[in-house]
């Protein structure tokens, strides 16, 4: 499943590669807010304002993204009007995430240190109540974006459904996280242009729908083991659709 859905995923960005590009160009945009604007001024609260303003203006733009880079995830594609539009409906969830992530900075920021530097295994007990706490919502979180663009529109269902989706499949939970790390360090080398936030939105989209394939292949099928999900059956259509290309195919499209 997982060498599918890497394939998948690199088609799709390597077919909606402009698109893709546009939408880390506008977050590129928005990432200025909490990065460069804050050097203008030299007040502190100012500072920090600007930062808390610039990261909540940067989940709400992930939020869109995540929104309409779903329907590359089912073949099909978006354009300008459709980003527009989904911003309405994707705001207060972009809102929503920004808080949690603001929390959590603080928390790594300010309150682990602060236990940290308590000499007694209280205080030790405490920073590791506090790391964990920060590894499981990073690794449950990552997929807020595409639950809330795929499953589910109310916050509190969507916070619940990421939860879920962790401890149901840990191993896709570590695998994306390692594989959005590489993403995230490609993407630096070429300055976020590719495949950048964009690419690795639309690769937990692409998770998230394969798992959704799984679970509606175990509610057509309540007595099958959870352990031994039939990817290679599940996965006919899917692999159908997709294809296989060869160097030329990518390079040379139109010679098919």
């Amino acid at each position: 499943m997982f060498g599918f859905l890497i394939r998948k995923t690199f088609y799709d960005l390597w077919d909606n590669m402009f698109r893709i590009v546009l939408v880390n160009l506008g977050f590129i945009a928005i990432l200025a807010i909490p990065v460069f604007l804050p050097g203008l001024f030299d007040s502190p609260a100012l500072v920090i304002a600007t930062q808390t303003i610039g990261i909540f203006c940067c989940s709400v733009y992930l939020s869109v993204s995540a929104l309409s880079v779903k329907s590359i995830s089912d073949y099909g594609s978006f354009g300008f009007g459709d980003f527009f539009r989904n911003f309405k409906e994707a705001w207060p969830a972009g809102l929503a995430i920004g808080l949690v992530v603001f929390v959590f900075f603080l928390m790594a920021l300010i309150v682990f240190p602060f236990y940290m530097s308590i000499e007694s295994p209280v205080g030790l007990l405490l920073a590791a109540v506090v790391f964990w706490t920060l590894v499981l919502a990073v690794l449950s979180f990552q997929f807020f974006f595409a639950v809330r663009a795929r499953l589910d529109a109310k916050l509190f269902k969507v916070f619940k459904k990421c939860m879920i989706i962790f401890f149901d499949n840990p191993g896709m939970a570590f695998f994306s996280l390692i594989h959005n790390t590489v993403v995230l360090i490609i993407s630096v080398l070429l300055a976020f242009l590719f495949p950048g936030p964009g690419g690795i939105l639309l690769f937990l989209d692409e998770a998230l729908r394969l798992r959704i394939l799984k679970y509606d292949w175990l509610e057509a099928n309540p007595g099958a083991d959870r352990r031994k999900i039939p990817w290679d059956a599940i996965l006919i259509d899917e692999r159908e659709k997709t294809g296989t290309r060869t160097l030329k195919n990518f390079i040379f499209p139109w010679k098919d």
